[in-house]
């Protein structure tokens, strides 16, 4: 799937829709034609669409996905820990091995959507030669 439409003989190129491309991110499908997975196993971006062939190593995704995941699953479950404390007054052990496996969980289910969504967000950005430069 090209990113180019034609208009009166000429080829121009269209803005790849961010709020999209996100999306397909967080689906773990390819940013451009959004049926081919992108993922590998769990986090290994694939080095093209096995679909549409787009080429996807491009992606710096670095550790932007794992940052981001500590700081979403963080300011989740903050507030939830406070309020059990409160409510319930639990033994401390318990607090933390009961919220360290919740705290696991969710990163784990969070971190390949996110990886996802920063690698669409790079490639609706024509960031990091996904603009078609060499």
């Amino acid at each position: 799937m090209r990113d180019t439409v034609m208009h009166d003989g000429e080829l121009a190129e269209h803005d790849r829709d961010t709020r999209r491309s996100l999306w397909r991110g967080w689906q773990r499908k390819c940013p451009s034609c959004g049926s081919g997975p992108m993922l590998r196993g769990f986090l290994t971006v694939r080095d093209t669409c096995a679909v549409c062939g787009e080429a996807l190593h491009h992606h710096r995704a670095d550790d932007g996905p794992a940052w981001a995941t500590i700081l979403i699953a963080g300011h989740l479950l903050a507030p939830v820990m406070l309020t059990v404390f409160t409510a319930f007054r639990p033994e401390g052990w318990l607090m933390a091995v009961g919220f360290s496996v919740v705290f696991t969980l969710l990163s784990l289910y969070l971190l390949p959507r996110i990886k996802g969504m920063f690698v669409g967000f790079q490639w609706a950005r024509r960031m990091h030669g996904f603009g078609g430069e060499s």
